[in-house]
């Protein structure tokens, strides 16, 4: 079963740090997010393959955007 990883607010994507088809633990870094000078980790929810990556470095994300798909 694929987990989304969304966004829980507003912010500037700083750095990616994982690509598609790494496979990752519970608690890796994929993204770091920036938003009012703090940087925000976005870590994978579980282990598996990361499938898919949506977002760039210099991309805008909303509330609720899909960050990210791990299988």
């Amino acid at each position: 079963m694929a987990e989304e990883i969304r966004a829980e607010m507003v912010a500037n994507v700083w750095k990616v740090v994982a690509t598609a088809g790494d496979t990752v633990t519970e608690g890796d870094t994929l993204v770091i997010l920036e938003s009012m000078k703090m940087e925000i980790p976005v870590v994978a929810e579980s282990d598996g393959v990361l499938q898919q990556l949506v977002v760039n470095e210099g991309d805008v994300v909303q509330d609720g955007d899909l960050i990210a798909v791990i299988a």
